[in-house]
């Protein structure tokens, strides 16, 4: 170990990095040599503590075993301090086998970290649960939903399925299906909407004429209850662009309830109105087809 590997160690060993750093993984390889790659001043066990002593995260979520499988995009980050873990035993699991993972994600939580997010996602959750059962295991994210959006969402075991599910993913999902509660009385019981989406400077998605570079967006919608104030919908989407469903009801001047992202509709239930409920898919190794729902969450239900 030289002079400047010394400064970096308090008197337990700990290594002390001068500043968070994160690291875009662009090629498969094992999580140490990843590590040595971009500290080449530390000894190769000062790189080992940094793991033992739980200063590591891929993807959010912390990890320890030096010979885990990075695949390209994983994201990892490098602590000043130690990354707590947490016990889960809540976690609103709707499936689980050898190869996936499925959950009613809750509103309010992020899919996986974000730039401003690293610890509390969905995704860490899960990687907490599974590690609780076996350290070696991950998993790897296939899909996503909205931080405010609820419902069904699922995560692979292995980067092999990982990797042809989300080449095939347009192909292969059979269903996408949410409840969305929007404000006003639909002029359509049930009806499609065809739109051409785009994203301006600030992040946010409209809807646009241009058809090169818009991205086509198809949603279906039939009313299932509505009152005077409110109209519950069941929506299937053909395609899955960001906020679609949302910016494609409020460019009909329906917003959905609660989306302070999009118009400035009312917030009765003090969350986003719109639930994942259904996810099915055929798997295009082994031809299985899986279906997933989560429950209408019972607040949709008492405002009608």
């Amino acid at each position: 170990m030289n002079k400047n590997d010394k400064k970096k160690h308090n008197k337990t060993g700990q290594v002390h990095p001068s500043s968070i750093r994160e690291f875009k993984v662009k090629e498969e390889c094992e999580l140490l040599e990843f590590l040595l790659s971009k500290y080449p001043n530390l000894s190769r066990n000062a790189v080992k503590s940094l793991l033992s002593n739980h200063q590591v995260s891929v993807d959010g979520a912390p990890v320890s075993q030096y010979n885990l499988k990075l695949v390209k995009e994983d994201v990892v980050i490098v602590s000043k301090r130690r990354i707590s873990k947490h016990q889960r035993a809540d976690l609103p699991i709707i499936y689980e086998d050898n190869e996936f993972i499925v959950i009613n994600k809750p509103s309010g939580l992020l899919s996986v970290a974000s730039d401003t997010e690293k610890s509390r996602t969905a995704y860490r959750m899960v990687s907490d649960y599974i590690q609780q059962k076996d350290r070696h295991q991950r998993i790897f994210v296939v899909h996503r939903l909205d931080e405010d959006t609820s419902g069904v969402l699922m995560f692979s075991k292995n980067a092999k399925s990982k990797e042809v599910l989300q080449k095939n993913w347009q192909d292969i999902v059979q269903s996408r299906r949410y409840y969305a509660i929007v404000e006003g009385k639909m002029e359509k019981q049930t009806d499609t909407l065809v739109n051409y989406l785009k994203e301006n400077a600030l992040n946010l998605v409209y809807c646009s004429n241009d058809k090169v570079n818009g991205k086509k967006s198809v949603t279906h919608y039939k009313v299932m209850k509505s009152n005077d104030k409110y109209s519950l919908l069941d929506v299937n989407i053909d395609s899955g662009r960001k906020n679609q469903i949302r910016v494609q009801l409020g460019n009909i001047n329906h917003f959905v309830i609660g989306d302070d992202k999009y118009g400035e509709p009312s917030d009765p239930l003090k969350r986003l109105g719109l639930h994942a409920y259904e996810l099915s898919f055929v798997h295009p190794l082994t031809n299985k087809k899986y279906i997933f729902k989560a429950p209408m969450p019972e607040e949709f239900n008492k405002l009608f």
